[in-house]
């Protein structure tokens, strides 16, 4: 066992700075003292250290070994310790030969995660920079599973996906100027929790609060009445699943209609409204897009919707948009008309009015940038120009050569023969683990660096243990939090695992390239590097500079922050010729001529409502909802001690409606059997008024453990709901993620329970 420590040591996690001790056998963890509401998922980190799930040593699929790169995976194959040495010899040998017999363009560099809130030591931009530097480039992915349809249609209509959610309207001006949010999709303060790099002042329940006790009205527009805090006292708006463009629509409608619009924004700020009112008054089809007509569709009476159309204008009114309403088909639609009806109320750009896309969906949202860059790795120059949209990777490797479209581009899907991953966990994030599973067995080589035997460390034929950020010193840092934080090793490592940056070195140097990959620096040497740029600017504008030395000494160091000037949607406002908005035609697109010219038939050239082709029906009457979880940042950590006090017998747990429930003999704490055409999982029922009749709502995140010795496409005995929802993209255009709703039915599970191995390590022989 380690010998305990004596003194707390700061860090930072994606979810919080905090301090931790080391007592022996568990970590022992203080929030920062200043944040006013610390997240609960630090708690996690307590047992994670030593947990049986971690990877103790280098390993390699027996079969691999055996039968060369032809051997088929699956989780129940056995692997075999080799010693470092020798497994870096290996993995060296066999880049050298993909890259010889294929080139860099058959290596997929996938590595989609959020695994270390660090800059350095942050598993993406390693395992980047050591395939640009090792190969000359690989086969990379864009955009983001939450954010896929979003990032793509915004630069059409309105601009920068990062500008428009998070340089925009800030919490304070919410809390002094608005009266009425309008949060489509809600916001549920659990994901905004969370923030890439950290951070350190969770402020989110304050400032509705404050909001609040002025006099704001939030309206939660969701099927979850959760999704949205207490602090915001707000009004819960139940709308059906896939409905919220048709309530858009309507509110619009009867602004135009009543003359309560603002036509002097829209002449002014946007163009192509007169191709979408056509649309939206119903000339064209003979179909008015009216309170009457929504009501039918939503499942919000006529009544209700004109009324609160009619409230909007009368104040300071804020529009969002959650990232969940576009990780749906047709999820660019509610973004895009998210944007058209604030422009119709006129208020883009002004303090605490118009429209934020994803407020609240993330930590780094609502809040000023900081006025110094932060630490950032370099990762080389990518030589391959071949990509994928992220959520397309098992449509790539099941369909080498075929042809797809993106963004009014016809692409072909590369020829992948080696998949290299450092950090992440696609049987987490990506939709339809059955097909991803095949799509999988496809490769030729699997290499994954992981600390925990996560599912694709499971599947993987070649496993390099890697420390977990506790184990290794590092800097954390967010663009939108003021504070730089010295991330020191709490805790030496676990058996033989190594910095990603340690071990991609050892492979530079087998392959000739270690100069170019470290650039003669060791980890402490890269630390005091990429400090410098920010302590330089820091210096030259007068502000505190501490030297690396003195910082690490502090722990931590305040950065300014930007002013609230209401980002670049307030300039546009203040001087629409001066500040031209960088879409085509340098205004608010209602209508997007290079949309129109795509031809892309789920994708219109204006926003439209678009139902799914995939509803709930007599056989699957029930629509999933696979959102975050609460109790841990996607699947990270979910053998932690938080995430697994929440568990129902160690199942993740799955919220019903009462009426749902009784109709089909489910009591609280059941275990059920949800199910459609492409799977079947367990979970642990929850009985709650929280969640819409026809609705049930099961968090992502638990890791995939199928049955053992079950046909191909086994029962997932934990809670994973990717089991069941839809690998499909959002539209022609963006070919964004679709895992947030997909129609299932739920059954009480009859049969003995099966045992939970996923945090099992596997069979070693």
């Amino acid at each position: 066992m380690d010998q305990a420590r004596e003194d707390f040591v700061p860090h930072s996690a994606h979810w919080g700075a905090f301090s931790a001790r080391w007592n022996g056998a568990t970590l022992d963890i203080v929030p920062y003292a200043g944040d006013p509401a610390p997240s609960s998922i630090l708690q996690n980190f307590t047992n994670a250290m030593r947990h049986k799930a971690r990877i103790l040593r280098p390993m390699v699929r027996k079969a691999w070994l055996d039968r060369g790169a032809r051997a088929e995976r699956s989780f129940d194959q056995t692997f075999v310790a080799v010693p470092w040495d020798e497994v870096l010899d290996l993995l060296a040998g066999e880049l050298s030969r993909v890259k010889t017999e294929h080139g860099a363009a058959a290596v997929y560099g996938g590595s989609y995660g959020w695994s270390s809130a660090g800059r350095f030591h942050h598993a993406q931009s390693q395992v980047h920079r050591f395939l640009n530097m090792a190969f000359g480039g690989y086969v990379r992915s864009v955009n983001s599973y939450s954010a896929g349809a979003s990032a793509v249609i915004l630069p059409h209509i309105m601009g920068g996906y990062e500008a428009v959610s998070r340089h925009n309207v800030t919490w304070d001006a919410i809390a002094e100027h608005t009266d009425i949010v309008l949060a489509f999709g809600g916001m549920a303060v659990k994901n905004s929790d969370v923030a890439s790099g950290g951070v350190s002042l969770h402020i989110e329940r304050d400032t509705m609060q404050r909001a609040a006790r002025r006099g704001a009205v939030f309206y939660n527009i969701a099927p979850l009445r959760d999704d949205m805090p207490e602090e915001a006292g707000g009004r819960w708006l139940p709308i059906r699943i896939g409905a919220d463009v048709a309530l858009m629509l309507a509110l619009a409608h009867t602004l135009r209609v009543e003359n309560l619009w603002d036509s002097g924004f829209v002449a002014r700020y946007c163009t192509g409204f007169d191709t979408f009112e056509r649309y939206l008054l119903g000339r064209d089809d003979n179909t008015p897009k009216d309170a009457a007509w929504a009501a039918d569709i939503t499942g919000i009476p006529a009544a209700a919707i004109v009324d609160l159309a009619r409230r909007l204008p009368r104040g300071r009114t804020l529009v969002t948009v959650s990232h969940s309403l576009q990780r749906a088909q047709h999820g660019e639609q509610p973004v895009w008309m998210g944007a058209v009806l604030a422009a119709m109320l006129g208020q883009i750009g002004l303090p605490g009015g118009g429209y934020n896309y994803a407020l609240g969906a993330l930590g780094h949202t609502g809040r000023r940038p900081n006025a110094v860059p932060i630490p950032t790795l370099p990762q080389g120059k990518n030589g391959v120009a071949d990509f994928i949209p992220v959520a397309r990777v098992a449509d790539m490797l099941l369909h080498p050569g075929q042809r797809f479209d993106y963004n009014g581009r016809a692409m072909h899907y590369p020829d992948i023969k080696l998949v290299y991953w450092a950090g992440g966990n696609p049987f987490h994030h990506h939709q339809d683990i059955n097909q991803l599973r095949r799509a999988f067995n496809v490769p030729q080589t699997i290499v994954v660096h992981e600390s925990a035997w996560t599912p694709m460390a499971k599947f993987a034929d070649i496993v390099l243990p890697a420390t977990m950020t506790l184990e290794r010193d590092d800097i954390g840092a967010a663009a939108t939090d003021p504070r730089l934080v010295a991330m020191r090793r709490a805790v030496e490592p676990i058996g033989e695992a190594r910095d990603d940056f340690d071990i991609f070195a050892a492979l530079s140097r087998r392959l000739g390239v270690e100069q170019a990959f470290t650039e003669g620096r060791n980890s402490r040497q890269w630390l005091a590097h990429l400090y410098e740029p920010t302590r330089r600017a820091l210096a030259d504008a007068g502000w505190d500079a501490p030297d690396f030395d003195a910082f690490w000494r502090r722990g931590e160091l305040a950065l300014p922050s930007a002013p609230d000037d209401g980002g670049f949607l307030r300039a546009f406002r203040n001087d629409p010729v001066k500040n031209r908005l960088t879409t085509p035609s340098g205004r608010i697109e209602i209508h997007s001529e290079t949309i129109a010219g795509f031809g892309y038939d789920d994708c219109p050239s204006h926003p439209a409502w678009l139902p799914s082709t995939e509803p709930a029906d007599a056989r699957h009457p029930l629509t999933l909802i696979a959102n975050q979880p609460v109790t841990r940042l996607h699947s990270q950590l979910d053998f932690g001690a938080y995430s697994q006090s929440r568990k129902i017998a160690g199942r993740e747990a799955v919220r019903l409606h009462p009426a749902d429930a009784a109709q089909r003999g489910i009591a609280d704490r059941d275990i059920v059997r949800l199910f459609n055409d492409r799977g079947a999982c367990l979970a642990a029922a929850t009985i709650s008024h929280d969640v819409m009749q026809g609705v049930v709502q099961l968090s992502t995140g638990a890791w995939y453990d199928p049955q053992a010795g079950a046909a191909a496409d086994p029962l997932c005995v934990h809670g994973n709901p990717n089991v069941l929802t839809r690998d499909i993209g959002t539209s022609r255009l963006a070919q964004g993620c679709c895992g947030q709703v997909t129609a299932v039915e739920c059954e009480k599970y009859q049969g003995a329970l099966p045992p939970i191995r996923a945090f099992d390590p596997p069979d070693q022989g």
